[in-house]
């Protein structure tokens, strides 16, 4: 009955956290679901019982600190080194996802009007600002290191490249990013996606409009 059920959400939310008895409540609604779909119950006793509400984590903000000395701690004595920079200035900067980097390509890039073609989820497009700082890294890398590579058949228009001439993954991108939160000793929990965050964080604490930042990050 409801009283039983109701009694023992109560005995198991003393001991675990909102999530986990969500999963529980869940399994035992999908249970007697079943029940009532075979004819072996004539009612779901869990109709009326409500999950607990699960508040989204906010994820990992990087200070602008913290972004110096991640780029600061990139080898430029490598190609690779040249390519990271640039990448890592773009994707904070521009306040792309990860997947708009390694889509990114040089048809996309109007420096001298300042700004980007980014290509989004259900491959919506925008324009968003890109500063004269990260233009000129990634100039850097297209004249310097990437005009080196031997690139391969399809590829000749994707801006960042792996060593062997094609595109790069998502991850090896979330790779470069651990590795140099490692080597600088952070101990936050980051992926791409902290960068897009912490761009949209630290415009609003400079005052941008909120409704330009919902269009730089292509959101609805």
């Amino acid at each position: 009955s409801s009283d039983v059920i109701q009694q023992f959400i109560y005995e198991v939310a003393k001991n675990l956290n909102a999530r986990s008895q969500s999963r529980i409540i869940s399994g035992l609604r999908s249970f007697f679901n079943y029940l009532v779909f075979e004819d072996c119950r004539k009612d779901n006793p869990l109709e009326l019982i409500e999950s607990p509400k699960i508040g989204r984590k906010l994820p990992d903000t990087l200070s602008e600190e913290d972004i110096d000395n991640i780029i600061k701690a990139i080898d430029l004595s490598k190609p690779e080194g040249e390519r990271n920079r640039a990448m890592l200035e773009t994707l904070y900067g521009c306040g792309l996802r990860v997947s708009e980097l390694t889509n990114l390509k040089i048809s996309d890039l109007f420096f001298e009007e300042g700004f980007i073609k980014v290509t989004g989820k259900g491959d919506k497009q925008r324009f968003v600002p890109i500063v004269d700082i990260t233009q000129k890294y990634i100039n850097i890398y297209k004249n310097e290191v990437r005009n080196h590579l031997k690139i391969q058949p399809g590829f000749e228009d994707t801006l960042f490249l792996n060593r062997r001439g094609k595109q790069l993954t998502r991850a090896m991108i979330f790779t470069i990013i651990k590795q140099l939160a490692e080597k600088i000793g952070l101990k936050k929990n980051i992926s791409p996606h902290t960068f897009r965050h912490s761009f949209a964080t630290h415009l609003l604490e400079n005052n941008a409009d909120l409704r330009s930042i919902q269009l730089m990050l292509g959101h609805e």
